[in-house]
Formats: C-alpha cells, structure tokens, sequence
C-alpha cells in the first residue's frame, strides 16, 4: 500500500468536509487524495488506483452509490466507506447494495472513521503478486484460488476471506474475537459461533478425499492452520 497506512480517496463535494478529512487522515498516516464528485472520482481511480475510498452518497453529479455501482461493475473491489446525512436503513441498505463495505453517518469522529478505514484495510487481500502457500496449500488473492496438492478447492468469498487469515498467520493460534475483527469486521454483528461454522465448511472441503487435517481446535483459544498434525485434533 502507498504510505505508511495506505492511499485513501476522500469524494465529497462539501470542501469543508474534503479539507477537514485530508488533514486528519494525513495525520493519521495515510496518503489522501481528493474528489470533488463522482465523476472525477471514478477519474481519479483510473489513474491512481487507492486502497480504500470514503465516499459521500449524496452528490449532484454522479451519486456515490452510482460509483460504487460503476467500480463494482468494472470488477474493481477496492474497499469503499461510504458517508452519508441521512440516517435511514433504506439509505443504508442501498449504499451495502451498491457494494460499499461500510456505511457512517453524519456527523461523525474522525477517530471512528480512521478506525473504520484500518478494519476495511486489514480485511483487503494484499497485491496480486501476494500468493500465500503453507504446505501443500496455495492461496491467490486476486484470482480468489485454491489449490490443496495440486487440486483446485471451490469456496465462497467468506470461506477464502477465513482460509486467508488463517494461512497468513500460519502456526499462530487466533482467537474467535481475532478472527471475527479480520474476517467479518469490527463493526459487524455477527455471533461468535459463526467462527465455527465456517471453520466446519473450510474442514469439509479441505478434508475431502481424506486429506489430513490442516485447520486445528485449540481449545479454549480458537485456531491454527499448520501441516504438521498437531492441535487437538477436532
């Protein structure tokens, strides 16, 4: 990612609101670039691609959930918050719809929007060229494939989101808590157990064909991904 916390694109066509959002992130460590509206925002992207953008649903050009639609429709996946004055879940729901990752209304703390940005950005799969292998397994990021020996592995978008976490910090125990903030986000309501239950489904695929265990309980903690059979064994 470009500078210490990434390359972030503030869109709103407030000035106000543009000055204020470049200064505090730029304190914050990432670099900032800005948008007057959408249809130089989705300018911008083309010819500096960010790492996230923070963009506001109501502008008179191009609407940010129309830019999200466009990005979205252009296979581009860059994380997207998405800033709105309307605090009502018809407008929340659209924006999510449109594919924006998360939602803020206004006013907000810059502290809860940065916080935002470092949970969006944790999230996202590294560069391309980024490919994760433990073992016999091979993970790519951009194409979202699975390989376990040689042999392709189907999963959704969740399962790869947990199998990758687990693969990048392989031989760590993470915990349920750990694994919920990197896979699900912090601000998401999702029961503990849904941990679990994805865990279950990665198992059953990887196992398939009777491979050995490479996703291990370590009980009372969470999990590990390792080859080497160790763990409890469920």
């Amino acid at each position: 990612m470009s500078g210490d916390r990434g390359r972030v694109l503030v869109v709103d066509d407030d000035a106000a609101i543009r000055r204020s959002l470049e200064r505090g992130l730029r304190l914050g460590g990432f670099t900032v670039d800005l948008a007057d509206g959408g249809r130089p925002a989705l300018a911008a992207v083309g010819r500096t691609p960010p790492d996230a953008i923070v963009l506001d649903i109501s502008m008179p050009d191009l609407s940010g959930i129309d830019v999200c639609r466009t990005l979205r429709g252009q296979n581009n996946d860059v994380p997207v918050l998405m800033l709105s004055a309307l605090d009502e879940t018809t407008d929340r729901i659209a924006g999510l719809q449109a594919g924006g990752d998360d939602y803020l209304i206004k006013p907000f703390a810059l502290q809860e929007l940065v916080l935002r940005l470092q949970s969006l950005l944790r999230r996202r799969p590294p560069r391309d060229a980024d490919t994760v292998r433990v073992g016999g397994l091979l993970l790519d990021p951009a194409s979202r494939r699975v390989s376990l020996e040689g042999n392709p592995v189907e999963l959704t978008r969740r399962e790869f989101e947990l199998l990758h976490v687990l693969a990048r910090n392989a031989g760590l125990v993470l915990s349920r808590d750990q694994l919920l903030d990197r896979v699900w986000g912090y601000d998401f309501e999702v029961r503990t157990d849904a941990v679990d239950t994805f865990v279950s489904y990665l198992r059953r695929k990887l196992e398939a064909s009777g491979r050995s265990r490479i996703i291990h309980t370590v009980r009372g903690v969470g999990f590990v991904l390792r080859d080497d059979g160790a763990g409890d064994g469920r």
